[in-house]
């Protein structure tokens, strides 16, 4: 678990920040939820982590689904930016753009200390604030992003994450900066939907409607058949 040093460490962890070229970022722990099932540190079925770095916690984590009805995905990260440099807890959150229907978001303090960022993270309840509108950092940073979406039987869902070093040119995304050192993580995501009505297999009503048909060509061929005995 964490735990704070003090404010004399903190000051010549800072100092000593300045003599480091090259940020150093690392992944604490990630978290999954998909569809209510939380993962730690893991794959679960429909998540696919091969395009993600778990030691740097760069890289893009894909999620599908599917199925009929409501569905819930979202993506937890706890970064340490140059923590053996100038701790972790000289960090800071923000948000830019605005997210889009169906998509939550979260900036919060792990829990270790306060925060409630994993409850909601857990409870697919993330509350879009940053530590929940009381502060503004320096502190421990930890962010999560979230898609709410309803699918028709004919359709599926594919979320993308992505954590990276360069900021997104466009659309929403979270920022996980340690001024110290100019370190810094963007954390996007987009979801996927695909499927049209008339793809796939038919469903209940055009089943019905292709036996009708076939039972409407069969009496006819037997009427047909009868005429010329």
């Amino acid at each position: 678990m964490k735990t704070t040093t003090t404010l004399a460490a903190l000051a010549l962890a800072a100092t000593l920040s300045s003599t480091n070229a090259t940020p150093i970022i690392d992944l604490f722990e990630y978290g999954v939820n998909i569809d209510g099932a939380v993962s730690n540190n893991s794959a679960p079925a429909g998540v696919n982590i091969s395009g993600f770095d778990t030691g740097t916690g760069l890289g893009t984590i894909l999620m599908t689904l599917s199925g009929v009805g409501a569905h819930y995905c979202s993506l937890f990260v706890d970064h340490e930016i140059d923590e053996s440099i100038n701790t972790f807890f000289n960090e800071f959150g923000t948000a830019a753009g605005a997210p889009v229907a169906g998509q939550s978001w979260e900036i919060d303090e792990p829990g270790y200390v306060f925060g409630d960022i994993y409850t909601n993270f857990v409870a697919g309840t993330l509350d879009k604030l940053i530590f929940g509108g009381t502060m503004s950092g320096p502190e421990d940073i930890s962010m999560a992003l979230g898609w709410n979406v309803t699918l028709a039987s004919w359709q599926s869902a594919t979320a993308y994450f992505t954590l990276s070093e360069t900021a997104p040119t466009s659309g929403f995304y979270l920022k996980h900066s340690d001024p110290a050192s100019g370190g810094a993580v963007y954390f996007s995501s987009a979801l996927n939907v695909t499927g049209s009505p008339g793809g796939g297999v038919p469903d209940g009503g055009s089943t019905l409607a292709l036996l009708l048909c076939a039972c409407g060509g069969l009496a006819g061929w037997r009427s047909l058949r009868q005429s010329f005995l």
